[in-house]
C-alpha cells in the first residue's frame, strides 16, 4: 500500500511506525478493536483535514475573549495578518502544500468578491472598525472561504475519494455557475434555489462516494456528505457570529443562533466548493482503485500494514 498522503505531509510521516503498532494491537483483538482503531483513524484523519479551518475558528474566538479593546492594530486587521501568518507557517512547515495554497487563493477571490456585494445589499454587517479591508469587508473574510476549500482538497486525499455514478464536470460546472449567479441574481430577481436544489438532486442522486479510513472502502450517498459538509458549516458559522466577527440583521441586538435556513444556503455553497476542489483533484471511478483495496462482501479488503495519513 502506498502512502501519498505521507509524500505530501512529511511533517507527520514520522507517525507512521507508532500508528503502525497501535493497528496491530486494536485491529488484533477483533471486530471491536477494529471498530475503535477505525473511529480514532477517521477522528484524527478529519482533524487533520480541518487543521486552517480550526485554527480561524480558534482566532475568531481567542480575539473576541482576550484581544485589547484600545489596541493599536484592529482586531480585524490582527486577524488579517493572523491568517496569512498561519498560512505561510504551514507552508514553511511542510503541513500545506503548495497545492492547497493555490486552491486556498482561488476561494479567497470567490468568496471576497460575493462578500463585497452582500454586505452592500445588507445580508450582514462587519460591525468594527479597520483599515486592511474592501468596502466594507475586511479582508480576513477571504480565508473563512477559504477554509472550506482547504478542508476539501485535504480530505479528498486523506480518503482517497473513489467515486460511482459521478456526473460529467461540464455539467457540475454549470450548475456551480447558476448556484454562484443567483446569489447575486436573486436581490434582483425571484430567487431560484429550489430549482437549483432539484438540479443538484438530479445530478448528484445517483452518485456515490467511496472513502478508505484504512484498508478498505466505505461508502455513503455523496448528496449526504454535502449535507454533512454544510452542517458542520453553518456550526461553524455559529462560532463566527458568536465571536462578533460579523453579524445578521437579526443579531443586532444581541446574539442569536443563525437561523437554520442557512443551511441550505451553505449547501448551495458546498456545491460550488466541491466542484471547485473537483476541477483540480479529478474524480476516479471506483472501478480504478487497485483489486487489492476494493470493497468485499462480509470482511476487509487485501493490503498490509497501516498509516494514519495513507
Amino acid at each position: 500500500m502506498t502512502h501519498p498522503a505521507a509524500s505530501d505531509w512529511p511533517l507527520i510521516a514520522g507517525l507512521q511506525q507508532w500508528e503502525a503498532r497501535l493497528a496491530g494491537k486494536l485491529a488484533g483483538r477483533g471486530r471491536f478493536g477494529l471498530a475503535l482503531y477505525e473511529f480514532f483513524r477517521f477522528g484524527a484523519k478529519q482533524a487533520w483535514a480541518c487543521l486552517f479551518g480550526g485554527l480561524m475558528c480558534a482566532l475568531l474566538l481567542g480575539t473576541h475573549w482576550w484581544y485589547p479593546k484600545d489596541a493599536l492594530l484592529a482586531r480585524y486587521d490582527f486577524l488579517t495578518l493572523a491568517a496569512l501568518g498561519i498560512q505561510a507557517a504551514l507552508l514553511l512547515l511542510r503541513m500545506e502544500t503548495w497545492a492547497e495554497a493555490k486552491v486556498i487563493l482561488m476561494f479567497h477571490v470567490v468568496g471576497t468578491v460575493m462578500e463585497i456585494f452582500k454586505t452592500s445589499a445588507g445580508s450582514w454587517i462587519y460591525p468594527e472598525a479597520n483599515l486592511l479591508r474592501i468596502g466594507g469587508v475586511p479582508l480576513f473574510t477571504g480565508f473563512m472561504y477559504a477554509a472550506v476549500g482547504s478542508y476539501l482538497a485535504r480530505v479528498w486525499r486523506l480518503f482517497d475519494f473513489r467515486f460511482r455514478a459521478h456526473p460529467p464536470l461540464a455539467a457540475t460546472l454549470a450548475l456551480s455557475v447558476l448556484i454562484y449567479v443567483n446569489f447575486f441574481a436573486h436581490h434582483f430577481i425571484a430567487d431560484f434555489r429550489l430549482l437549483l436544489f432539484a438540479l443538484t438532486a438530479l445530478l448528484f442522486g445517483r452518485a456515490w462516494v467511496y472513502f478508505r479510513i484504512w484498508r478498505e472502502y466505505r461508502r455513503m450517498p455523496l448528496l449526504l456528505g454535502f449535507v454533512l459538509v454544510a452542517l458542520f458549516i453553518w456550526f461553524a458559522e455559529n462560532i463566527g457570529t458568536f465571536a462578533n466577527a460579523w453579524r445578521y440583521p437579526n443579531q443586532s441586538g444581541g446574539w442569536e443562533m443563525v437561523s437554520i435556513a442557512k443551511l441550505g444556503s451553505w449547501f448551495l455553497l458546498m456545491i460550488i466548493s466541491y466542484v471547485m476542489v473537483s476541477v483540480v483533484n479529478r474524480p476516479e471511478d471506483i472501478s480504478a482503485a487497485p483489486v487489492a483495496e476494493m470493497p468485499r462482501e462480509g470482511g476487509e479488503s487485501g493490503g498490509s500494514g497501516a498509516s494514519l495519513i495513507s
